[in-house]
């Protein structure tokens, strides 16, 4: 990478704040698959990590490619656009299934609704 050389000052600190934004988001959501306990509270962390952090470091890539060629880079939108279409769908899709086979099973581990958790019937809002 000899034309990171020519970039700006300012512009290099923001595409390292971005970066490593982005990998201790990523790593936030990696730590909290690991940590977490059931899979109705694992299924977020690394969602919302990896969407978070995915977005800083493409950011740092658009900024970066951006004024090291001098001309908009355009792969890093499209890029962000599926990653921000694709990703809560999946955990949509992944969290009903597994809703649903527990629910076929049986199981103790089906999260009560909200209202029901926070102690209230729905008939008494």
């Amino acid at each position: 990478m000899t034309q990171a050389v020519e970039l700006p000052g300012w512009a290099a600190l923001t595409v390292a704040v971005l970066l490593l934004s982005g990998a201790g988001l990523t790593l936030v959501g990696a730590v909290g698959l690991l940590r977490l306990k059931t899979f109705y509270e694992r299924v977020h962390a690394p969602t919302l990590g990896t969407t978070l952090g995915i977005g800083c470091v493409l950011l740092a890539s658009m900024l970066f490619f951006s004024l090291v060629q001098t001309r908009f880079i355009l792969h890093e939108i499209l890029i962000a656009v599926l990653v921000v279409i694709t990703t809560p769908v999946t955990l949509m899709l992944l969290t009903r299934a597994a809703l649903y086979r527990d629910q076929i099973e049986g199981t103790g581990a089906v999260p009560l609704p909200l209202h029901l958790s926070r102690g209230r019937n729905i008939d008494n809002q």
